[in-house]
C-alpha cells in the first residue's frame, strides 16, 4: 500500500435503479486492469458483471449487495463501493456513504433525476460526502444531458457545472468535448481503450467556448488567482482551474458534471481522472469521534498511521469460513495481530486475518492503515461498531437505520428447514439491521420485517439457494401504528394483597399525543413533594414503556405519545418497583382508551414513469388504491406521475402497472410518512386482527 494519502480516494458509485452503476464500475475494473474482459450486469454471458457475484444478482440485473473493491489509476489507489439502486437496500447506500470520502452520482440521460436519486442525494447530504455527476446513457434515444445539469439544479439544488459537453448523441454519440483542455476526445478499439485526442470539430467550438466561460465563471468563486486572471484578461491555467473546481467540490458548493455512456465504452477513462482530481483524500475529509471517558465529548481523528487505532466496522458477511467485517480504519494501523477492543462491548480480539476485497475474491495483507478500507476474518461483532486500541475509549457514530414498514409469517417445511431457517435468520439479522424477525407471542408464527416486498422476497429466496430452508410464506402485512388524539387523565391504584406484604401504587397524570418533533415517546415526571418517593419513578416509566409495544386498542405499537405524572401515593411497606410497574401499565390502559386511539398507517412515495398515452390509466390505478397525486409532469415521451399511497394497497401493483401500461411503465416507492386510517378500512383492520387470534387460539 502507498504511504501517500493524497493518492488514495474511496468513492461510493450510487443513483437511481438502471441507471448503470454496475456497468460503469466493470468498465472502471477493465480500464484500470483489473479485470480482463468486460460481463453484462444481466449475465447473457453466463458469468454475469464481476460486482454481482450473488447468483441471484446475475439473474435478476440487479444489485442486492454493495460489494467492495479497489484498483490503481495514474498512481491513484481507488477504492470503490459498488451499491444497490433500490429503495428496498437503502441500508447498503447507507452505511456505504457513511465510511465514504467521495461519491459518483450516476444520472441516465433520459430518465434524469428520479426519485431514487433525490433519496441518493439525500443520503449524501447527510454524511457530507461531495460527488461529481457522470450523465450516463448518452447513447440512448431521447438522451439529453443539458436537461439533466438543469434537474441537477433545480431539483437536488446542486451548483452543477458541466466539464464536458458529447460529441453528438443518441445514435450519433461519438465522444466528448473536454471544456478544460479544451480538445475533443474520442475513444476507439473494441472497448473504447484507445484514447484519441483532436481538435474540437468547427460547428462545435462556438458552444464550446460558450460553456467554457460558463465554466470558468463558476470556478473563479472559489479561487482569487483564477479571478485575478479572469479580471485580468490572462490565458486561464488549466492546473488552477482544476484546482478551484476541486476546491468547490470539496466544500460541496460545485458539483462537476461528465458525460458518457459506460455501456458503450465512452468517455469512462475521463471520469476516472475526475475522481483523482476532484473528489477528496482521507485526509481532506474531517471525521469525528466521541470521547466516552468525558461525557461524549467530539474529538477530531487525524489520518495517522502512527497513532492509536479507532476503526469503524460497516458492513458483516456470514459466511461458510465465519463472519467478514468490513472495515474503515480512520486512525492508526490495523494489522494482523493487533489487540483491538469493541468499545460497545468493551470486549478484546486479537485480530488474525486481514484482507482486501474485489467484489466476493478477496486478497490476504498485512495491515490496513488509516484511510484505507479492507475487511477482518473471525471477529465477533456487530454493523455500526467502533474498534479501538486498548486504553482508547471513543465510539464513532453509526449509520442512519430506517424503521421496516412491511412483514411477513414464515412456516418452515419440516423440522430440518426449521432448522435451516433458524441459521439464516441469525445470519441476515446480523448483517442487515433493516431486516428484523421476532416469533409472535399468540400466534406462535416466526415474523420478518423489512423495507419492501422485494426486501424480503430477497431473503426468502436465499433462505432457499443458501441454506436449503423450505419456507412458505403468509400475506404480507404491514407496519401499522396506534396513537392517541387528545388529552387523557388516569388516576390508576394498584392494590393486591396475598399472604405477607402486599403490592401498593397509586398513580395520577394524563397522556397526551405529541404534535411536535419526531419523538415516540416522552415521559415527563411532574411529582412534587415526594407523593411518588423517587426510587420508584424508573418503575413507573419502565411499566409505561411496557405498554407502548402492543397498544390496547389493536395491538400495534403505540407511538407520538406523552405521559406525564403529576400525583400518586406509596405505602411504606406494601409499595415496589413491581407494584408501581403494574400501576404504570394500569393507568397506561385507563388513560389510552379515553384519549381516542387511532391507527396509523405506512404511506408511500410512489414514483410512476409512463407512455403520455398511459398517463389516465396510471392515475386511476393510483387513486383506485386510495393514492392522491403530487404531481405529473411531461419528460419527453414519457410522463412522471408522484403520488401518495397506503402501502397496504400497494400488493401486487407491479403486475397490475405492467398488464395496463403493455408492459412500458415502471414505478419505485420509498416511504414517506405515517397517517391516519380512514374508519372504514380500520374496521377492516380489527376484523383481521381479531380473525388472526381466533386462528392463533
Amino acid at each position: 500500500m502507498t504511504n501517500k494519502l493524497e493518492n488514495v480516494r474511496n468513492i461510493g458509485i450510487s443513483a437511481h435503479i438502471d441507471s448503470g452503476k454496475t456497468t460503469l464500475t466493470e468498465r472502471i475494473l477493465f480500464y484500470t486492469k483489473r479485470i480482463h474482459a468486460i460481463h453484462d450486469v444481466k449475465g447473457k454471458d453466463g458469468v454475469g458483471a464481476t460486482m454481482d457475484s450473488m447468483d441471484l444478482e446475475k439473474e435478476r440485473g440487479i444489485t442486492i449487495a454493495s460489494a467492495a473493491t479497489f484498483c490503481e489509476w495514474l498512481d491513484h489507489e481507488i477504492n470503490i463501493i459498488d451499491t444497490p439502486g433500490h429503495v428496498d437496500f437503502t441500508i447498503e447506500v447507507e452505511r456505504s456513504l457513511r465510511v465514504l470520502d467521495g461519491a459518483v452520482l450516476v444520472l441516465c440521460s433520459v430518465g434524469g433525476v428520479q426519485s431514487q436519486s433525490i433519496t441518493v442525494d439525500l443520503q449524501m447530504k447527510r454524511y457530507q460526502v461531495p460527488c461529481i455527476a457522470f450523465i450516463n446513457k448518452c447513447d440512448r434515444s431521447g438522451a439529453n444531458p443539458d436537461r439533466v445539469v438543469g434537474q441537477l439544479r433545480t431539483k437536488l439544488g446542486h451548483n452543477a457545472i458541466a466539464l464536458q459537453m458529447p460529441i453528438g448523441l443518441e445514435a450519433d454519440f461519438q465522444g466528448v468535448v473536454d471544456l478544460l483542455s479544451m480538445k475533443a476526445i474520442y475513444f476507439d478499439g473494441d472497448n473504447g481503450e484507445s484514447i484519441r485526442t483532436e481538435a474540437i470539430p468547427e460547428n462545435l467550438l462556438p458552444e464550446a467556448q460558450k460553456r467554457r466561460e460558463e465554466l470558468v465563471d463558476a470556478a473563479t468563486m472559489f479561487s482569487d488567482k483564477l479571478m485575478e486572471a479572469v479580471l485580468e484578461e490572462k490565458p486561464i491555467d488549466e492546473a488552477l482551474l482544476i484546482e478551484a473546481i476541486r476546491k468547490g467540490t470539496l466544500e460541496r458548493k460545485l458539483t462537476p458534471v461528465m458525460v458518457g455512456s459506460a455501456y458503450k465504452n465512452k468517455a469512462v477513462q475521463p471520469l476516472l481522472d475526475a475522481v483523482t482530481r476532484y473528489l477528496p483524500c482521507p485526509a481532506d475529509v474531517k471525521n469525528t469521534a466521541l470521547d466516552l471517558d468525558r461525557n461524549e465529548e467530539m474529538v477530531t481523528l487525524s489520518t495517522d498511521s502512527s497513532k492509536p487505532i479507532v476503526a469503524l466496522a460497516f458492513k458483516l458477511e456470514d459466511g461458510t469460513y465465519g463472519q467478514l467485517t468490513y472495515v474503515r480504519v480512520y486512525e492508526g494501523t490495523l494489522a494482523k495481530g493487533s489487540v483491538i477492543v469493541n468499545s460497545r462491548t468493551g470486549k478484546k480480539t486479537k485480530v488474525g486475518r486481514v484482507v482486501r476485497m474485489h467484489a466476493d475474491q478477496m486478497e490476504d495483507i498485512e495491515a490496513v492503515s488509516a484511510g484505507y478500507i479492507g475487511a477482518l476474518f473471525g471477529i465477533e461483532c456487530a454493523s455500526g461498531d467502533t474498534f479501538v486500541s486498548p486504553g482508547r475509549n471513543l465510539t464513532m457514530t453509526s449509520m442512519f437505520v430506517p424503521e421496516p414498514v412491511i412483514s411477513l409469517a414464515i412456516f418452515p417445511k419440516d423440522n430440518k428447514s426449521q432448522i435451516n431457517m433458524s441459521k439464516a435468520l441469525n445470519r441476515f439479522t446480523k448483517e442487515d439491521p433493516t431486516f428484523r424477525t421476532h416469533v409472535d407471542e399468540e400466534t406462535n408464527e416466526t415474523i420478518i420485517e423489512g423495507m419492501g416486498e422485494l426486501h424480503l422476497e430477497i431473503y426468502v429466496e436465499r433462505m432457499k439457494r443458501e441454506y436449503n430452508a423450505e419456507v412458505e410464506t403468509g400475506k404480507p402485512r404491514v407496519a401499522y401504528r396506534e396513537t392517541i388524539t387528545q388529552k387523557a387523565e388516569f388516576n390508576y391504584t394498584h392494590k393486591k394483597q396475598t399472604g405477607g406484604s402486599g403490592q401498593y401504587g397509586r398513580i395520577a397524570g394524563y397522556i397526551e399525543p405529541i404534535t411536535e418533533g419526531s419523538e415516540d415517546f416522552i415521559f415527563d415526571n411532574q411529582i412534587k413533594g415526594g407523593a411518588i418517593p423517587t426510587q420508584y419513578i424508573p418503575a413507573c416509566e419502565k411499566g409505561f414503556q411496557q405498554c407502548l409495544a402492543k397498544g390496547p386498542k389493536m395491538e400495534f405499537p403505540v407511538t407520538g405519545v406523552r405521559i406525564v405524572i403529576n400525583d400518586g401515593a406509596s405505602h411504606a411497606v406494601d409499595s415496589s418497583d413491581m407494584a408501581f410497574q403494574a400501576a404504570a401499565r394500569g393507568a397506561f390502559r385507563e388513560g389510552y382508551l379515553k384519549a381516542k386511539p387511532v391507527v396509523h398507517e405506512p404511506i408511500m412515495k410512489v414514483v410512476v414513469e409512463s407512455p403520455t398515452e398511459f398517463q389516465g390509466a396510471v392515475m386511476g390505478l393510483l387513486n383506485q388504491r386510495r393514492g392522491m397525486i403530487v404531481g405529473a409532469q411531461d419528460e419527453g415521451l414519457m410522463t412522471v406521475v408522484e403520488s401518495q399511497v397506503p402501502l397496504a394497497e400497494m400488493f401486487g401493483f407491479s403486475t397490475v402497472l405492467r398488464s395496463s401500461t403493455q408492459g412500458k411503465a415502471q414505478f419505485t416507492m420509498e416511504f414517506a410518512l405515517y397517517r391516519q386510517v380512514p374508519q372504514s378500512i380500520a374496521e377492516q383492520i380489527a376484523e383481521e386482527v381479531a380473525l388472526r387470534k381466533k386462528s392463533a387460539a
